[in-house]
């Protein structure tokens, strides 16, 4: 017995040790193989110096990276700098003092940091899939700017030589992303007249990133409320989803406040602003609202608004992702685009839902417009379809990859209980026969 005890405490022993180590934090069951990807390309040796192409593709289905966007850096293993950039521009010069009396380099950090360059930046500096403001699309939303690349000159340090080691240390300056270690893969080929000829880079370097919301926040960021045609309860977001008030260090507006023009939204933010929130019981920054609005014979419609509760930030490009299993039989969606994930063959029970571009794409602050609608009208599945115990209202909710707080189960709106009906009315009749007897 004690013996069995002890086999099993360095089992539980083993599997703890195997999730803190794991890469597996990553993982997300509705995009198994979501991940952003750095590929370093070596173009061409150059005496002193060597060309390199550095490639950034989002290969996430729905998450994207907004403004103020990504921040690439990396640890030199050498004594390395960048003397030229297209496409890109390091935050820092750094020390160059040892260039005096001649062209300085356009970067001398052991550990450069290096961000896109904005729309409009002169052409001569631009290269294809830069100049973007280090925003990447997710791969449903817009599969033509999931990528961003640049082009720099790189070269040895005063009085020392370049051997063109790859980097290290890889960071992407983006909240809840982590990134592994460069490994080598087959070089990159490019195709030359009309793909009659192909011609490769030196070497091709990956460097693999993967995002987990627990190490981007230590609280959610939405929460969702239920309602219902069939019944007058409206469910909120449960209590504390995101935060509670009166914590220390908690900041929230209270309703007929207005928060200092220092803490509002700017155009070029270049970093990550802290949430200000309109004072609530769940003090989540979005709201996504799930209402059941009606039923017809062989459809049922339901409504989905989102609301942005968040003084400090406008969400752009924002999308959310539902899993529901009668959206296998979506008809129509209004106001919104939409495009089923079904990563699991037949399993259809998961969809995106993303604004039309010009239209509802940018998710304001509260203090506009601040919420965004849909309805949407699905075909009642024979097989599957119900409004009882909860059915209708949807399992799991993301609004910009990041999981929604739910409400608990037993508090969905319920079907009123027809059978307490029956009895009332039938006891009404008795009574009335029972007058009508006695008169």
């Amino acid at each position: 017995m004690e013996n069995n005890r002890l086999f099993l405490g360095f089992v539980l022993i083993f599997f703890s040790l195997a999730c803190c180590f794991s890469p597996s934090y990553g993982y997300d069951s509705l995009d198994p193989h979501a991940n952003i990807t750095i590929t370093w390309d070596f173009l061409v040796e150059n005496g002193d110096t060597y060309d390199v192409r550095v490639s950034i593709y989002n290969f996430q289905l729905f998450r994207h990276v907004e403004l103020p966007g990504w921040k690439l850096g990396w640890s030199w293993k050498g004594d390395e700098v960048i003397w030229g950039m297209w496409g890109a521009e390091a935050t820092q010069q750094g020390n160059c003092s040892k260039y005096i009396g001649r062209e300085l380099p356009h970067c001398c950090e052991k550990e450069p940091v290096i961000v896109d360059l904005m729309p409009g930046a002169p052409y001569k500096l631009q290269v294809a899939n830069c100049c973007r403001g280090g925003v990447l699309s997710s791969m449903k939303q817009d599969p033509t700017n999931y990528g961003a690349a640049f082009q720099m000159n790189v070269g040895k340090s005063a009085g020392k030589d370049v051997d063109g080691k790859m980097p290290e240390n890889f960071t992407m300056g983006l909240p809840g992303y982590t990134c592994g270690d460069p490994f080598q893969v087959s070089p990159t080929k490019f195709s030359k007249d009309g793909g009659r000829r192909w011609t490769q880079v030196l070497e091709t370097w990956n460097v693999t990133c993967v995002y987990s919301q627990f190490r981007s926040s230590p609280a959610p960021g939405c929460c969702v409320s239920l309602s219902s045609f069939y019944n007058s309860t409206i469910v909120p977001c449960p209590q504390c989803s995101c935060g509670c008030q009166g914590l220390a260090g908690t900041k929230c507006v209270k309703p007929g406040e207005t928060p200092s023009v220092l803490q509002l939204p700017h155009e070029h933010h270049t970093s990550e602003v802290e949430p200000l929130v309109r004072c609530s019981q769940h003090m989540c920054p979005i709201r996504v609202h799930w209402h059941v609005k009606q039923s017809y014979t062989q459809y049922w419609r339901v409504k989905i608004t989102i609301t942005n509760l968040n003084f400090a930030k406008n969400y752009s490009q924002w999308n959310l992702v539902v899993m529901h299993p009668n959206l296998r039989n979506v008809t129509q969606v209004f106001s919104f685009n939409y495009s089923p994930l079904n990563q699991y063959g037949n399993i259809n029970d998961t969809g995106m839902f993303w604004g039309i571009h010009f239209y509802n794409d940018l998710l304001l602050t509260s203090g506009d417009t601040g919420n965004v609608q849909s309805e949407m009208l699905l075909r009642k599945d024979s097989e599957i379809f119900t409004f009882r115990e909860g059915w209708a209202f949807p399992r799991r909710i993301l609004f910009n990859g990041d999981e929604c707080v739910m409400p608990p189960p037993d508090q969905y709106p319920r079907l009123p209980n027809k059978a307490h009906k029956a009895m009332a009315a039938s006891y009404i009749v008795f009574l009335f026969l029972l007058l009508s007897v006695s008169l």
